[in-house]
């Protein structure tokens, strides 16, 4: 699906989106990637939503952010509680939506000007 946002030259949105890539800008991103509005972060973790761990939601908490977007691919799971802590100690906000969801809703909080982060997976092939 094709996605549009005025002013997208100023922060990185997403362009595009299907179960096997994004489009943020002009750059196509296959694997797990991190976006947000001023930096992109790719590979963040290795594998998909069943290999989701303590570690990859460590780096997740370290972000930055003060709203964290979890994209679980085109279905949308819920990773274990025990995973979320350290977003919960660092105080970011975490929603877990399918992919298609995780980017419009993304790309809306960019161009509110929202201190945002979305961590994508996808659906393996």
């Amino acid at each position: 699906m094709k996605l549009h946002l005025d002013k997208t030259d100023q922060y990185h949105t997403i362009a595009r989106y299907d179960a096997r890539h994004v489009m943020i800008g002009q750059t196509r991103h296959e694997s797990s990637v991190i976006v947000m509005p001023e930096r992109i972060e790719t590979d963040w973790h290795r594998g998909g939503f069943e290999t989701l761990d303590e570690t990859a939601f460590a780096h997740l908490a370290g972000l930055g952010c003060e709203i964290l977007i979890l994209g679980t691919g085109m279905r949308q799971r819920f990773p274990q509680p025990r995973f979320m802590q350290a977003l919960f100690e660092a105080r970011i906000g975490l929603e877990v939506m399918d992919l298609g969801s995780a980017c419009r809703t993304y790309n809306i909080l960019v161009a509110e000007h929202r201190n945002v982060a979305a961590a994508l997976l996808f659906d393996p092939a």
